[in-house]
């Protein structure tokens, strides 16, 4: 694990941004396509606000979220919504966008169609992580109803998930599919979120689900 320490929260997500582009870059120098994962919540949008500028060819570049409430996309708690203010505008605009929300009356409904649209695109270029105050990351919760089956070495790309604390049922890409990303960032705020990182690290990726990417991942913080 790669740990960077930021003076504030602006030099983070500039920096982050710039990182982010630079990788995506550099993979469309030699690929065709690249795939970027993001994450929900408000704590990444300052990235993507500088992201969606970046000099890129955003034309062959998908964007995915790592996992998405099932609520409809203007719904107020919807990933995607957020996504479309912060991130797919300006040059971004441009990108490829897979929902991971498809309408269907549950999310058990859609992960076959979803698997399948999304293998193209895999491995993913770069996958930016979150964390919860609780180790989650995606919609990998401690003690959600199939997170076994989701942490597994052959889990399927992605599934429908349920946790105590995560009120709406919620869609995630899993395990195999988030490690295996080419270059993984995981983004933490807080002295809170520090303290749960130092945690994580001493847990199995069962009881700390943000566990299984440390590893091979450069965590980018500011207080």
């Amino acid at each position: 694990m790669e740990f960077r320490d930021y003076p504030d929260r602006e030099m983070l997500a500039l920096s982050l941004a710039d990182r982010i582009a630079s990788q995506l870059a550099q993979h469309l120098r030699s690929n065709e396509r690249a795939t970027l994962c993001v994450p929900g919540g408000t704590s990444p949008a300052p990235v993507f606000e500088t992201l969606s500028g970046a000099d890129l060819d955003w034309g062959r570049v998908t964007v995915v979220l790592g996992d998405e409430r099932w609520v409809d996309g203007d719904h107020k708690r919807s990933n995607s919504r957020l996504l479309r203010r912060h991130l797919l505008k300006d040059k971004a605009a441009a990108a490829e966008y897979i929902d991971l929300y498809t309408g269907d009356a549950s999310p058990d409904l859609a992960t076959d169609a979803l698997a399948a649209r999304l293998a193209p695109h895999l491995p993913l270029t770069v996958a930016l992580l979150g964390m919860g105050n609780d180790m989650h990351t995606a919609s990998l919760f401690p003690g959600a109803d199939h997170l076994e089956a989701a942490m597994a070495p052959d889990a399927a790309p992605v599934m429908a998930i349920r946790a105590e604390g995560a009120e709406e049922p919620r869609i995630t890409l899993t395990r195999p599919v988030l490690a295996d990303a080419l270059n993984i960032h995981v983004l933490i705020m807080g002295p809170e979120k520090r303290e749960a990182l130092d945690r994580a690290q001493k847990l199995d990726p069962i009881k700390a689900p943000i566990r299984a990417f440390l590893d091979q991942a450069t965590v980018h913080w500011a207080e």
